[in-house]
């Protein structure tokens, strides 16, 4: 079986989509881009101060007012903010002249977030913005094909139990449409099934629950530590009176926070030796590709390859 970044990158190159790069000083960004278009994965847009369109600056600017004036934003700081190349090449897809957009080798990941929240379109189904990292473990036999998903590790500080639910649907979504596996999701926390009790416990019980009631197509449990979510022995002997079809074989893991997501996934990354592409912005229409400012090119790369083929859907 092909490796899953081979995959997504053969996937794109059958369809690829213009996806804009807000950062283009950055030699990361140029040297990725000159590979994305040579390999045909996308048509890349690098954008920078010098040369945003005045005329497009214009239309983004009122566009952008409609939708923030609610805020209390007047049109002169709409205008404004169409100077940022970020805020440009968010409008760029909220106006369908690009297809998606990459950012964070320079920007900050709430710089890219804000520019995602208040720009594109939010997916009616969910309401709710949050995000993802796709983990691929070498050595790993502890989940089909060593790919996990984990999440939120980059959006949301403290989600409650709702919010936890919604994350979880957004991520067995996102396993399911583009990295093409059965998701089976494990809401995790440092108790499994009533080994502690406390209000971080009842939360994660309360999350699973909503989360069920939701979306009864995936497979979901918890609340589960991550042995016993990952390793087929463990869960045996933790679970033995419970039945479970994620349990042992999860391969969607949901923080409890976002102290645990990141933490976990740098952790993951550096000691295990993995690679993590992300975060990869759910819950808006359009795609959105955050990176990591110590990002590699290949990094670049292979968010770009998510974002065409997250994109493909929208076709």
């Amino acid at each position: 079986m092909k490796k899953i970044i081979e995959k997504l990158r053969e996937r794109a190159k059958k369809e690829p989509k213009r996806i804009v790069f807000p950062e283009s000083a950055d030699e990361r960004i140029q040297e990725a881009a000159k590979f994305i278009e040579k390999e045909g994965i996308a048509y890349p847009c690098l954008l920078d101060s010098n040369n945003l369109e005045p005329k497009k600056q214009e239309e983004f600017a009122q566009i952008y007012y409609e939708k923030r004036k609610i805020k209390g934003i007047t049109f002169q700081e709409a205008r404004a903010q169409m100077d940022d190349p970020l805020y440009y090449s968010a409008m760029l897809v909220k106006c369908g002249y690009a297809d998606g957009f990459i950012a964070g080798a320079v920007f900050t990941t709430s710089s890219v977030i804000k520019a995602a929240i208040r720009c594109l379109d939010v997916d009616g189904s969910t309401g709710f913005i949050s995000s993802c990292f796709i983990i691929v473990v070498p050595e790993s036999c502890y989940a089909q094909r060593r790919v996990f998903v984990f999440a939120d590790c980059a959006v949301n500080p403290y989600p409650n139990s709702e919010q936890l639910a919604i994350i979880g649907i957004s991520s067995a979504k996102f396993a399911k449409e583009i990295l093409q596996f059965i998701p089976r999701v494990a809401f995790l926390s440092f108790s499994t099934k009533g080994s502690a009790d406390n209000k971080e416990v009842i939360k994660i019980k309360e999350a699973v629950k909503i989360a069920k009631s939701k979306n009864s197509d995936f497979f979901i449990d918890g609340e589960l530590q991550a042995d016993s979510a990952i390793v087929p022995e463990v869960a045996k002997k933790k679970l033995a009176d419970f039945e479970s079809d994620v349990a042992g074989r999860a391969n969607v893991l949901i923080f409890p926070n976002l102290d645990a997501g990141n933490i976990c996934y740098k952790l993951t990354e550096r000691l295990a030796g993995a690679k993590a592409i992300g975060p990869i912005i759910l819950g808006t229409v359009q795609p959105c590709g955050d990176l990591s400012r110590g990002c590699s090119v290949e990094d670049i790369i292979n968010s770009t390859a998510v974002a065409v083929v997250r994109a493909q859907k929208n076709s």
